[in-house]
């Protein structure tokens, strides 16, 4: 018995482990009725960074995004100005949840596009993905970026 419970606890160590493995920095991941998708993500955390978010890129590769994190939880709107590809926004709540997405946003538009009002964070990922993936409200991030206690994927 006491064979049996060493190695229980070792596989779910080593499911923890690996669990915590797949939370990186560079890594985000999502998941919902589509099954589960991950992408190699550069996070935008400042007023800059974020001003500057995928401006004057003419590519980017299909398993790709940015991930933009907000200090606070609130009504966010983004636009396309010095944009240069299309792109579907994905808007999250505090908890990671997917809120609203915007599909194919047009590039050099001016136009905002509003999120919704309660936004922490939004995953800029190329245009058409979401649709082609089937991303849709209700779908779950994880990332070391959101806020862990409130996570309902958390690392």
């Amino acid at each position: 018995m006491r064979l049996w419970l060493s190695a229980l606890l070792m596989v779910i160590g080593s499911m923890a482990m690996a669990a915590e493995a797949a939370c990186r920095a560079d890594r985000i991941e999502l998941r919902g009725d589509f099954g589960l998708a991950a992408f190699r993500i550069e996070v935008a955390q400042t007023p800059d960074e974020r001003a500057r978010g995928l401006m004057f890129r003419e590519y980017m590769a299909p398993g790709a995004g940015m991930l933009f994190v907000f200090e606070r939880t609130g009504p966010v709107a983004f636009w396309m100005e010095n944009t240069l590809i299309p792109l579907d926004m994905i808007f999250v709540d505090e908890a990671g949840t997917v809120s609203h997405i915007h599909h194919n946003a047009i590039p050099h538009d001016r136009t905002p596009i509003p999120g919704g009002d309660a936004v922490r964070y939004v995953l800029e990922i190329n245009g058409g993905m979401a649709r082609a993936l089937g991303i849709d409200v209700g779908a779950e991030l994880r990332h070391p970026a959101i806020l862990q206690k409130a996570a309902v994927w958390p690392c």
